[in-house]
């Protein structure tokens, strides 16, 4: 199994930033396409950010352009997502993602993180 372990999270005024990381234990990291997925509670599992294995394309859904940034270290095994313009909407438990191929669509994933939980205030 690859591990994804993240880290990051935190309680955040409106407006302020929060950068997360995921560690990943695969050698083969570089390989992967990776994601970021939130769920926030009564609500489905989104995609909020994803970068190719090159990081040479990067996907944000229209919620979180503009103010989320999604990048890669290869040589670290680490994934980064910087948020900034946080808005009280934007909480949810936040999930880094690993797939073997192309596409980073929830079904298909490969390797999941068990989430870290940001928390947006007003």
């Amino acid at each position: 199994q690859v591990q994804l372990v993240e880290s990051g999270g935190g309680l955040v005024q409106a407006g302020g930033s929060l950068r997360l990381s995921c560690a990943a234990s695969a050698r083969t990291f570089s390989t992967y396409a990776m994601g970021w997925f939130r769920q926030a509670p009564g609500k489905e599992r989104e995609i909020v950010a994803s970068v190719s294995w090159s990081a040479y394309t990067t996907y944000y859904p229209d919620s979180v352009k503009g103010r989320f940034t999604i990048s890669r270290d290869n040589a670290k095994n680490t994934l980064y997502l910087q948020m900034n313009s946080l808005k009280p909407e934007d909480t949810a438990v936040y999930y880094c993602a690993a797939s073997k191929s192309r596409a980073t669509n929830i079904q298909a994933i490969d390797y999941w993180g068990k989430g870290t939980l940001v928390t947006v205030s007003s």
